[in-house]
């Protein structure tokens, strides 16, 4: 096993990560937070020095194949999502121990910094961030200083479109492995033949998305600052906002309108979007995943309103399906914003019907090739479409040449066995990893917590979600928030690469042979 290879590759990740903490510095100097600016100078040295030394450690490495690829993501991931933290760590000490002068214009500290002088919770904010999750540790985000809420933000506007594909656009050059590192991390789509030249019109994509939703945001009466905020979080299908009720904040329902079309724009894959600006509207009908973000979008929200209507949770009409289209365009999307209150941990908010309904969506996730998380529509569709057909195959006679229509794609029976049984593992191993994580929660927090909810905040963990039941919080057993920190990372990279980490490390220390 060629560690040095792997250990180049999340060298090379870490060095670009860390260009964030140094661009994070003007944020912080324009807000006059001055003193953030220390917290993110030694987070970048730090985090660069780290990444120079296992890229030039290993610079002599070969490239990495499909093995070595699913091993730097699992890595990468981990340690970006660990070092992230820093950031939230020594700001929350910064201002606990204040040994600047007055005008580093140092607040005083109140509990919701205050949480991340506990290394643990940085590290889950900085995970839940990278991942496009949305889980918080802070309880009151709205005392968190701008920097904070900027970090949080940069963290999952590069999250969702992933620190691999920033790493590619900004390092990689053609053969030299950029491919399989693309793949590893759970993307399989191409614009362009190069793959550097596809992951840089994602970016152009994402830029011009971002400065949309900005804009949108404002003219429907968004502060700047929340605009600018809520825009990278909504398009990266994130979910961390600059305020304790999120979207529901601004109590207006042209603000909630406003913020679903960039929920569902972070939902479609970045080729639809490249071959629509290009004028192909067909693909928003002929595309079998963008079609079935819309339809499954529809179903759901309608299946919510009446749930929400028949257990008479508001008052009308408007605002049940308003709160409903929201919150499922939320959960599916696995963006992760909030308008209702949907658990208060012990006290039931919203039934297990309609909470229910909503973890389907979570699971479900929307288009590969997105910013989302969940399973994925076409893996779905591969799981529904494929079982069926292997039902049919039992009638069917031996010689018989079988073929599966997928969207526009007609595949052999080898390919659909082949794709109809890594959608099958990436499935099972979801749900155990799923049972795991509800078992750990159960086990570990009071009986008077429904099942349900602890169901909802481990499915909102695993699919990069955010939404939660009032269970998620920096009250949480330290073993919790370990799992949940755990189950975003498999998520993120749906499973298979982490898997192939631990393999490696269990043959690497003799437990298996």
């Amino acid at each position: 096993m060629q560690f040095s290879t792997v250990g180049r590759g999340v060298g090379r990740i870490v060095q670009v990560v860390s260009l964030m903490a140094f661009l994070s510095i003007p944020v912080a100097a324009l807000n006059g937070e001055y003193f953030a600016v220390p917290a993110f100078v030694v987070s970048g040295v730090f985090m660069f020095a780290i990444g120079t030394a296992l890229a030039r450690g290993f610079a002599n490495a070969p490239d990495p194949g499909t093995l070595h690829g699913m091993l730097i993501a699992a890595s990468a991931w981990g340690v970006v999502g660990v070092l992230g933290g820093v950031p939230f760590l020594l700001i929350a000490w910064t201002i606990t121990v204040d040994p600047l002068p007055a005008w580093m214009n140092t607040p005083a500290i109140n509990d919701t910094t205050a949480v991340f002088r506990a290394p643990l919770n940085a590290m889950f904010e900085s995970m839940s961030g990278f991942t496009s999750t949305g889980l918080t540790m802070a309880a009151v985000e709205d005392d968190l200083p701008r920097s904070l809420h900027w970090w949080r933000s940069f963290t999952e506007w590069v999250g969702g479109v992933g620190v691999i594909v920033l790493t590619v656009a900004i390092l990689a050059r053609p053969g030299s492995g950029s491919l399989t590192l693309y793949q590893s991390e759970a993307r399989s789509e191409k614009i362009h033949p190069s793959i550097v030249s596809t992951v840089r019109e994602i970016w152009k994509l994402y830029l011009g998305f971002t400065a949309a939703a900005i804009a949108l945001f404002l003219a429907v009466g968004m502060p700047l600052w929340g605009a600018i905020n809520h825009a990278m979080t909504a398009i990266a299908t994130g979910g961390f906002s600059i305020h304790a009720d999120s979207i529901g904040h601004y109590g207006s329902p042209l603000i909630e309108y406003a913020v679903i079309p960039v929920m569902v724009a972070g939902s479609i894959a970045f080729p639809i979007h490249y071959l629509i600006l290009k004028g192909e509207l067909r693909n928003i009908y002929a595309d079998i995943q963008t079609r079935w973000v819309f339809i499954w979008f529809s179903i759901g929200s309608i299946a919510l309103t009446a749930v929400l209507l028949l257990t008479d949770q508001y008052e009308t009409v408007e605002e049940a399906f308003r709160i409903a289209l929201f919150q499922f365009v939320s959960a599916t999307s696995n963006t992760g914003f909030g308008t209702a209150t949907i658990g208060n941990g012990t006290e039931q908010a919203w039934t297990a019907g309609a909470t229910l309904l909503v973890c389907l969506g979570m699971l479900t996730g929307a288009a590969a090739g997105s910013t989302v998380g969940g399973l994925k529509l076409i893996r779905v569709a591969t799981l529904l479409k494929g079982t069926l057909w292997q039902i049919r195959s039992i009638f069917s006679p031996d010689t018989a040449i079988r073929k599966l229509r997928l969207g526009k794609r007609t595949l052999s029976e080898t390919q659909a066995q082949r794709e109809y049984t890594e959608a099958a593992v990436v499935f099972v191993l979801w749900i155990v990893f799923l049972i795991v994580g509800v078992a750990v929660l159960l086990w570990t927090h009071s009986p008077e917590h429904p099942v349900e909810y602890v169901i909802f905040d481990v499915m909102s963990a695993q699919s990069n979600v955010g939404l939660d039941a009032g269970i998620t919080g920096p009250e949480m057993p330290e073993t919790a928030k370990a799992m949940l920190f755990f189950n975003m990372w498999i998520g993120r990279l749906e499973i298979i690469p982490i898997a192939v980490l631990f393999g490696a490390l269990f043959r690497t220390a003799g437990l298996y042979e």
